[in-house]
């Protein structure tokens, strides 16, 4: 019998949870998870760099490899984007997008049955409603995330995620509350709300329902302490919406907001919808409400047309901002957007040492940031054994990671005072 499987997936969070609640509908028709040599592989894709397409495609030759006779399923943003070609890869029997994953149990099984390729990529127009995919349970048993919304309307010029993920649409909120209902009762004392613009949610209800309504009634939920959001928009942070988020008591003071560059004139070739007056603005108003807020940001390097002028903008810009941690990333030409076609590109060595520069402000910002928890006392949810000997580890509601040498239970929430910076990680101990 047919019934063993394993899913690999690329990509962000979003993507991880749709994997885990494929993953619970394969369980609930009696499969059993295998890691190699599985009879069915589905690999969940991204495609928000060309390097995510090479690992997309290496990870499909890989299962090929691990089980010429399994049925393999491709399906998420690449093989949204690019459906012929991920057809045309040997091996690949079914082919999804990013919207109907929850038919890929019984696709997999007429394959099974019938050993007939099957393509079926929705037009991102023709599905303007969420998938209902649902979670009860994941892998870690401290930290759980919830999909509340997919999709984005925002078309920065660089992005192809609105053309693999569509219009935003936003989750029913009974589903939202009966999922952290049920998380709730398996254990989970934080829950993260995450989509592809989080920040959007609501807009296509028509209702007046909005993000800071999500997290309200996700508070409510009994066994639920901690919520954390990903990645924000910084034009949708209002005083409304943080002493909202403030007095339920559960909100984490961890905001991602993503800038991308600290140059006005990037940000509009960008196309991204705030300048840096904008966002300077949200920073202050988020530290006021939350003062020891951890503030962590996304940049581009490289973006075409960026001058030294830019570049040295952008770099003040993050010195004065003084994130607790900055991802950085080098700009990826991806075809099809607007970006791939702007003049003059930013050469690669160029890129690097622009890169390197960027770098070292962030180290700088992360260690001033780590000195100011000292002294101070830090909610920290425990989830495992630290790299320390002999210590336990967890993360601050501001997102830091707190090692304190004592007897602490995994997915116990503790107030622990720090004490000292060891291998830029916090050291504390319990009060």
């Amino acid at each position: 019998m047919n019934n063993t499987f394993n899913i690999i997936t690329l990509g962000c969070k979003v993507n991880q949870y749709e994997s885990e609640a494929v993953e619970e509908i394969f369980e609930a028709r009696g499969y059993k998870k295998k890691e190699e040599n599985a009879d069915i592989y589905v690999i969940n894709t991204c495609t928000v760099t060309n390097m995510s397409d090479r690992k997309s495609r290496q990870m499909i030759s890989r299962a090929r490899r691990d089980n010429p006779e399994a049925v393999i399923a491709v399906m998420g943003c690449y093989s949204q984007v690019k459906p012929e070609e991920v057809s045309q890869i040997e091996g690949v029997d079914i082919v999804l997008g990013s919207r109907n994953k929850e038919e890929v149990v019984d696709l997999c099984e007429d394959v099974l049955q019938n050993k007939g390729a099957i393509d079926k990529v929705l037009s991102l127009s023709e599905t303007k409603t969420i998938e209902d995919l649902e979670i009860s349970n994941q892998e870690a048993m401290t930290r759980a995330y919830m999909k509340i919304q997919d999709g984005c309307n925002m078309y920065c010029s660089y992005c192809l995620i609105p053309y693999a993920r569509g219009n935003i649409s936003s989750r029913d909120m009974e589903s939202i509350k009966n999922e952290a209902k049920r998380l709730a009762e398996n254990g989970y004392k934080e829950i993260v709300l995450t989509g592809i613009h989080v920040s959007s949610y609501g807009k296509d209800l028509k209702n007046g329902t909005s993000l800071i309504d999500v997290i309200e009634e996700v508070a409510n939920t009994d066994g639920i302490e901690r919520i954390r959001l990903s990645s924000m928009e910084p034009r949708h942070i209002t005083r409304e919406f943080l002493e909202r988020m403030k007095a339920t008591k559960k909100a984490c003071d961890h905001f991602h907001l993503s800038l991308q560059s600290g140059s006005d004139d990037i940000l509009k070739a960008m196309n991204r919808k705030y300048d840096t007056k904008i966002f300077k603005e949200k920073v202050d108003l988020i530290r006021e409400v939350f003062p020891n807020a951890g503030l962590t940001t996304d940049i581009i390097v490289g973006f075409p047309t960026e001058t030294d002028e830019n570049h040295i903008e952008t770099k003040n810009f993050v010195k004065d901002i003084k994130f607790a941690k900055t991802h950085l990333f080098k700009y990826s030409k991806r075809d099809g957007t607007k970006a791939a076609t702007m003049k003059p590109e930013v050469d690669g060595n160029i890129k690097k040492e622009r890169l390197k520069e960027l770098e070292e402000i962030e180290q700088v910002n992360k260690r001033e940031f780590l000195e100011k928890q000292i002294g101070k006392t830090l909610s920290v949810l425990f989830e495992s054994k630290s790299d320390m000997d002999g210590y336990k580890s967890g993360y601050s509601t501001n997102y830091l990671r707190v090692n304190v040498k004592d007897e602490i239970e995994d997915n116990e929430i503790r107030n622990c005072l720090i004490t000292e910076i060891k291998n830029d990680e916090l050291v504390g101990e319990l009060v």
